[in-house]
């Protein structure tokens, strides 16, 4: 299994949307990053990721599946943009802010310390178990 983080403004789509989807989940559509699309493309049913809320709270809040592995985006009808469905697993028992990460150098190398813009980014196993310490799930 491999672990992911996807970032998404909380006014467009939030946690609480996500969590409202239920065991159906829902498609992580719109991304128009190539690199992003590529590691979309890699990702596979069960893998788990982190749910991020960027701009204003700049925090992982909870942790989603993936449902269904890359298939066409809805939201175009340009071939060249896939995506998954992913589905919120649980809340984490405390936010994790871009703050703390940066703090914590065990986690200078994350992608999203290092890329901040791309919106779907790989997470170490090692950069999980740190994030889920930071959050008291450990």
């Amino acid at each position: 299994m491999r672990h992911w983080l996807f970032k998404s403004e909380p006014s467009t789509w939030s946690w609480d949307q996500q969590t409202a989807k239920g065991s159906d989940g829902e498609e992580w559509d719109g991304v128009r990053n190539y690199q992003a699309r590529n590691f979309m493309r890699e990702m596979e049913v069960g893998d788990l990721g982190f749910f991020y809320h960027s701009q204003k709270d700049k925090e992982i809040v909870g942790i989603v599946e993936i449902c269904t592995g890359a298939h066409p985006d809805s939201t175009t009808d340009d071939d060249r943009w896939e995506c998954v469905d992913i589905k919120a697993v649980r809340p984490l028992t405390r936010p994790v802010t871009l703050e703390d990460i940066k703090a914590d150098p065990r986690l200078a190398d994350m992608v999203l310390v290092k890329n901040s813009r791309l919106s779907v980014q790989p997470v170490t196993p090692e950069q999980w178990v740190l994030i889920l310490q930071l959050a008291g799930d450990a």
